[in-house]
């Protein structure tokens, strides 16, 4: 009975985190570039004085759907959707160099140009800043170029180009802020094959009918569980009750 038990709670727990990640997927079915998360299951063993006999399964997020959403045309200068497997660099919170698909950019009002949910956008020089202009342009290889304020519309500048990437070669995970990074530390070096499309945006790649069944499935099995719950302990009692004598 007391298996019986355990496995249910490790079942109950399972369909909990299965469900997280499905709410998770499914509220940025959405988002611009959004990389569906992926769990899996792995055992976690009960350590004692004696032999590891029971494991539990823990269910954890351990790697993205790198698949690519659908590319919808936008028109604006500034959106940008990244061809094959090329990643934009950027700057996370903390400092270090962090990877995303997103390429909704927009321009601060100090002229920092950043992602759509504010990191600042990496070139070949650092952060890139876009100086005061009439016109911002990228370029499919990420070359970004400025038409000054009051300068020649048919002469414009290039300031900076973004810094691309591929993680071909190396593993790269996915933080909790939603970008990637590499698994042991360090940055990805630029990549002069990567390419772009501007005036465009790259949706999510998350499959809302299907996170639903997802969701679904998760839900039946938790139900599941609790009736097995309800099950062994009616059964406890049953048996409880047999072992007890005539007075």
């Amino acid at each position: 009975m007391d298996r019986l038990i355990h496995i249910s709670l490790s079942a109950m727990k399972s369909a909990m985190s299965r469900q997280a990640v499905t709410a998770n997927n499914l509220a940025n079915a959405s988002t611009t570039g959004f990389r569906a998360d992926i769990a899996s299951v792995r055992p976690v063993w009960l350590r004692g004085t004696g032999l590891p006999d029971r494991a539990f399964a823990s269910e954890e997020v351990t790697a993205a759907d790198m698949q690519g959403g659908a590319v919808t045309a936008t028109g604006r200068p500034l959106d940008i959707a990244l061809n094959g497997g090329t990643l934009l660099s950027v700057q996370a919170e903390d400092g270090d160099e962090a990877y995303t698909r997103r390429g909704d950019l927009i321009v601060s009002d100090s002229g920092l140009l950043t992602t759509g949910d504010g990191h600042p956008v990496v070139g070949d020089g650092g952060p890139i800043t876009i100086p005061p202009a009439d016109r911002v342009t990228i370029n499919d290889d990420g070359s970004v170029w400025i038409v000054p304020v009051g300068g020649d519309p048919n002469a414009p500048q290039q300031i900076d180009r973004l810094k691309l990437t591929s993680a071909t070669g190396s593993k790269i995970v996915k933080h909790l802020d939603g970008l990637f990074r590499v698994q042991d530390g360090g940055a990805l070096p630029a990549d002069p094959a990567g390419r772009l499309t501007s005036h465009a945006l790259e949706g999510s790649n998350v499959n809302p009918t299907t996170a639903l069944v997802a969701m679904i499935e998760a839900s039946r099995a938790w139900d599941t569980q609790v009736k097995m719950l309800t099950t062994a302990r009616e059964m406890d009692t049953d048996t409880t009750n047999l072992m007890k004598l005539p007075s």
